[in-house]
């Protein structure tokens, strides 16, 4: 689907919509980067085994560097970008102990559904980009100890002087449809009532059609008509660091069996049901809340836009 008027007047997804400017040219001069992460300009954010310090519930806390190192790790430094105008950095914190009082450290997705649309995609980079760097302290080439460069872009090996770059990895996620129904699941881990899209992470030499198909059929048991799943829209997800896809997909052969290794159960709503769970008026089922992209397919749907 490459009709973007859907999409009109709706607010982008969480996560989506960075303000940055990541600064490729500046990334390759590394003098420069030194001078700006050891300097005193610029604003930094902080994280603790990767939720975010807020201020008033409603805002990353910026500091400045000097506010932040005596108790920051600095060997995890990492420079975002230029944020309107300002170079803009992120750390990890051991303790919260030395932040200020009025600094709040607040669990992920809480504060994702708390900051601005801009501070959110903010977060969402530096949360995704120390995941990636705490997994790879060592080359996946030879194993020796790996260093960062780049300000955060990169990781590089001197032993074998192999390169290694942040991974993204891509997941389908999809709303299965059958005429006026659309296929909902649940896993047993999730809170009492909730109900998503079905989702799995695209496996190698296959296209995202092909990873709808497979995963509906593999956790649902239906058939999906490959030639007519259609892109709807993308959201980065920071858990750890994934690019969830959006699709609608028809299904051809409509009957549910579920692996139960997967799912708790797997059910067709009909839209009328599903216009009641987003309003929160449905006797005992509900949708996920507003940072995910199942529930925006999930409104588009009941809108009878996609």
């Amino acid at each position: 689907m490459n009709d973007r008027s859907i999409l009109a007047g709706r607010d982008p997804l969480v996560f989506a919509g960075s303000p940055l400017d990541r600064g490729d040219l500046l990334r390759r001069d590394e003098a420069a980067l030194s001078d700006l992460l050891t300097g005193d300009d610029g604003w930094w954010l902080v994280t603790l085994d990767g939720d975010p310090a807020l201020q008033g519930g409603t805002a990353l806390y910026w500091f400045r560097r000097t506010e932040i190192a005596p108790q920051a790790d600095m060997s995890t430094a990492l420079f975002l970008g230029h944020y309107k105008g300002s170079p803009c950095f992120a750390v990890t914190l051991a303790s919260a102990d030395q932040l200020p009082l009025d600094a709040e450290i607040l669990p992920a997705r809480q504060a994702a559904m708390a900051l601005s649309q801009d501070e959110a995609a903010i977060y969402a980079q530096a949360k995704a980009l120390h995941a990636w760097h705490g997994r790879h302290g060592f080359c996946a080439t030879c194993g020796a100890a790996t260093r960062v460069k780049s300000g955060g872009a990169r990781r590089v090996c001197d032993s074998c002087e192999s390169e290694h770059y942040p991974r993204v990895d891509p997941v389908v996620i999809m709303l299965a449809v059958d005429g006026d129904r659309c296929l909902l699941g649940r896993q047993e881990a999730w809170p009492e009532g909730m109900w998503s899209a079905l989702a799995g992470f695209v496996e190698p030499a296959e296209t995202l059609e092909e990873a709808c198909a497979r995963e509906l059929e593999e956790e649902a048991g239906v058939k999906a008509d490959i030639a007519g799943i259609r892109y709807v829209m993308g959201q980065p997800w920071p858990f750890p660091s994934s690019l969830m896809i959006g699709l609608v997909a028809p299904i051809l052969d409509a009957t549910v069996t579920i692996d139960p290794h997967e799912l708790e159960q797997a059910r067709w709503f009909s839209r009328d049901e599903v216009r009641d769970m987003l309003a929160g008026r449905h006797p005992d089922a509900a949708m996920p809340p507003s940072i995910a992209i199942a529930r925006r397919l999930a409104e588009l749907w009941a809108d009878e836009a996609i």
